[in-house]
């Protein structure tokens, strides 16, 4: 039996966010077509409009001039961003809440990775978006999924079949292993990535649907598309495991190694997930600092490669907590008798450790100390000094 372990991971877009802010200044605007953007006479152009506005075809980017045309009665209003700024830190405080693995896209639209909640994906989703309306006053809409790609897709989705002059909060789930069948009737441009541009060539090449792309080889979609052929093959079927980066993860740190022959005896794969872990901590300990998010990276025999991820309660530097965290992700993703080629960990979203290090000690000071000593005769007698039990006599 398979112990292998789906991402859950949601796309949050507020509706019409701009829109929805100055409703919520403004009620009377409700319902009216409206929209946020530069005045006509100073070649303006329409940030965002309500759904009674996009009913004339009105829609974002288009010149105001034009947008007037369309709808001689369009009310246009300046914009005020310091309240949208405000608006949008009071939804990302919510998501925080919800979960740490967040990675904000813009203002208004943010993913998160909720697979160690407890709840199935629609249950939170649903949850989520009842909570931002409550809170905020203002409405949204999920895409739920195992992937960013297809959450975002769902999204999208989700909005554009709730069509009409009121606020979408569409919800859309796309049942694991559903990925590559609720994209195909999608058209092209449906993709995350797939621009006017990318659209018009696709066409070109007879490619209309996003189930049209897994029909041609990889080679020919090279042939057309160069390198990003190959990634359009994997998202068409819905392949995609980047993980969420986080706001503050512009540093990391992290060990890999790839095995000479392809390991499936989870002894071996659990001592070397602790050596690397071991490596991580001594690391962020030499630079000073704690990871708050620790990463799991596992490659198979075929080379598809995934990585799984936690949000700590607290950061940490300490080779014990690192490896318990990375050995709980490992048993979600391992199937029993599965070669792997590659494993690696990694410490992310990363903090100072200069400040309140005692708030950081897990789970003893006794560790800390044990930790501290042998960093010290590393550095007086090299990295090679400090060997764990098993590697004695190799």
């Amino acid at each position: 039996m398979s112990t292998i372990r789906y991402r859950k991971i949601l796309h949050l877009d507020l509706d019409a966010f701009f829109c929805a802010v100055e409703e919520l200044n403004d009620p009377s605007l409700a319902g009216k077509a409206f929209a946020v953007g530069g005045r006509a006479d100073h070649r303006g152009v329409i940030s965002t409009c309500s759904y009674a506005a996009r009913q004339f075809g009105i829609h974002s980017a288009m010149p105001t001039a034009q947008a007037l045309k369309l709808c001689p009665n369009l009310l246009l209003i300046s914009g005020r961003h310091s309240n949208y700024s405000a608006k949008s830190h009071e939804v990302m405080d919510i998501i925080h809440q919800l979960t740490g693995l967040v990675e904000q896209v813009s203002v208004d639209e943010a993913f998160m990775d909720v697979t160690d909640l407890p709840e199935d994906g629609g249950t939170i989703a649903r949850k989520l978006q009842a909570d931002v309306l409550e809170k905020t006053g203002l409405p949204c809409s999920i895409g739920v999924a195992s992937n960013k790609l297809v959450a975002k897709v769902a999204t999208d989705t989700g909005k554009a079949r709730n069509k009409g002059n009121g606020y979408p909060r569409a919800i859309l789930v796309v049942p694991n292993g559903q990925e590559a069948e609720f994209l195909a009737p999608l058209p092209v441009k449906a993709m995350w990535g797939v621009g006017p541009k990318m659209e018009k060539a696709l066409n070109d090449a007879g490619i209309r649907l996003l189930g049209d792309i897994p029909k041609r080889s990889k080679s020919e979609l090279e042939r057309l598309f160069g390198k990003y052929g190959f990634e359009l093959y994997d998202h068409a079927l819905g392949i995609d495991d980047r993980p969420i980066t986080l706001e503050r993860d512009v540093k990391s740190m992290s060990q890999e190694t790839t095995f000479a022959k392809d390991s499936s005896d989870p002894v071996f794969l659990r001592q070397t997930l602790k050596d690397l872990s071991a490596h991580v901590g001594y690391q962020l300990r030499q630079e000073g600092y704690c990871a708050r998010v620790v990463r799991l990276k596992i490659r198979w025999s075929d080379f598809s490669t995934h990585t799984r991820q936690v949000s700590l309660a607290q950061p940490t530097d300490q080779d014990g907590v690192i490896y318990a965290n990375v050995e709980t992700l490992f048993r979600s993703i391992w199937e029993s008798g599965k070669p792997v080629r590659l494993i690696g960990v990694g410490g992310a979203d990363l903090v100072e450790t200069s400040h309140q290090m005692s708030l950081w000690e897990t789970p003893t000071d006794k560790e800390r100390r044990l930790l501290d000593a042998l960093d010290d005769l590393r550095e007086r007698y090299g990295k090679g000094a400090v060997k764990r039990g098993h590697k004695l006599g190799h």
